[in-house]
């Protein structure tokens, strides 16, 4: 399975779901979420671990800054395109096996909440993380309001909505924003679903 907006492969046990988007940062814009909606709708049937990677530079920037730029906060549209999001972070929290987000690169916004969403994160000592909205006046309506509060505290996740800084693996780690640190995320997800599996 494959389309603009990702690719699915398979390696034993677990699917591995790729972001991919034309210009590489993996966007997330409406029609992405929504095409992630239905993948992971089709992959739930199977009930295998799911991989959730982008590519090395980026795992996804988050929303598309000029959707939400052309939506009028109190329109029915920004109602939905919440919604949209939401429902898939959703998906991804409630899938029926295990959903590692691998990361490398850029992990920033409405891609934080992806990662935030999935079951466990393994982060390259490269990748960056940050939820930049609170400097453009935005707040995520996407779960991570919620998620990262209960993953490394109230006082840390205020920090990082508000202040909107950016911290690196080795800190992400320190905090419990991820639950590890590899060279190859890929690899060290697949190797960790292979030992839960045996």
């Amino acid at each position: 399975m494959s389309s603009l907006f990702l690719r699915i492969e398979s390696d034993g046990s677990a699917h591995i779901l790729r972001l991919t988007s034309p210009d590489g940062t993996n966007r997330l814009t409406r029609a992405c979420v929504l095409a992630l909606t239905v993948a992971l709708a089709e992959l739930r049937k199977k009930i295998r671990p799911l991989v959730i990677a982008g590519n090395r530079q980026f795992f996804s920037v988050g929303a598309d800054l000029n959707e939400i730029a052309a939506l009028t906060l109190s329109s029915p549209e920004a109602y939905l395109f919440s919604a949209m999001g939401q429902a898939l972070m959703n998906a991804i929290a409630s899938y029926p096996a295990p959903v590692i987000a691998a990361i490398e690169g850029h992990c920033m916004g409405g891609g934080l909440d992806l990662a935030l969403a999935s079951h466990c994160r393994i982060a390259a000592p490269h990748a960056v993380f940050g939820h930049g909205g609170a400097a453009l006046g935005l707040m995520t309506g996407w779960g991570g309001t919620q998620r990262l509060p209960r993953l490394i505290g109230k006082s840390r996740a205020l920090e990082l909505f508000i202040a909107a800084e950016k911290i690196s693996a080795a800190r992400a780690l320190e905090i419990g924003l991820v639950d590890a640190v590899a060279d190859d995320p890929v690899a060290e997800a697949l190797r960790q679903l292979a030992s839960i599996s045996s």
